[in-house]
């Protein structure tokens, strides 16, 4: 059987406590230098967890009827993190199965950026048990799930991009 899902990474800049939160220039290996006070944030990403599985994950869930897939991804990251969020692009997608009740289920699911524009992660809902934010670097670490890393690395470049875009017109 056949299912999609829908969710992503949901980011806020923080302004930069240490130099291991620059992720960019610890990834390349290039010295970090001291930010000038309008590049001196970070990004931090909100992860969901179960306690009890040690789990930690990127938030998504499925479409009720009529939803399109970007109506999904905002409503089950508000849902599960208990943010408010603004879409900001789609990232791309993973694919997975698994078994259920003994049929075999092949899901797609599709990541977009999203900017946490409110809310609070002490009001998520019953799915998860845990909501945290994390820097970039511990929350690649955190995450169960390989495939899950990578849409969180192309996440990141795709920001740097839209910082960039941002500073230029003036935005950030």
């Amino acid at each position: 059987m056949r299912a999609y899902s829908a969710g992503g990474v949901v980011f806020r800049l923080a302004p930069v406590h240490s130099p291991e939160n620059n992720f960019a220039a610890s990834l390349h290996g290039m010295e970090q230098e001291t930010p000038s006070p309008e590049d001196a944030v970070t990004m931090e990403v909100a992860l969901v967890g179960r306690s009890h599985a040690g789990i930690w994950a990127l938030p998504k869930g499925t479409p009720r009827p009529g939803e399109t897939v970007e109506q999904v991804a905002v409503r089950e990251v508000q849902e599960e993190t208990g943010l408010k969020v603004r879409l900001i692009a789609y990232i791309g997608s993973i694919s997975y199965s698994f078994v259920r009740e003994q049929v075999r289920y092949y899901k797609q699911v599709r990541h977009f950026l999203l900017e946490a524009i409110g809310g609070d992660i002490t009001m998520h809902d019953h799915e998860y048990d845990r909501v945290e934010w994390f820097a970039l670097p511990e929350a690649c670490r955190r995450l169960t799930y390989q495939n899950e890393v990578h849409i969180l690395c192309q996440a990141e470049d795709m920001l740097q991009r839209w910082l960039q875009h941002q500073r230029k017109e003036g935005q950030k």
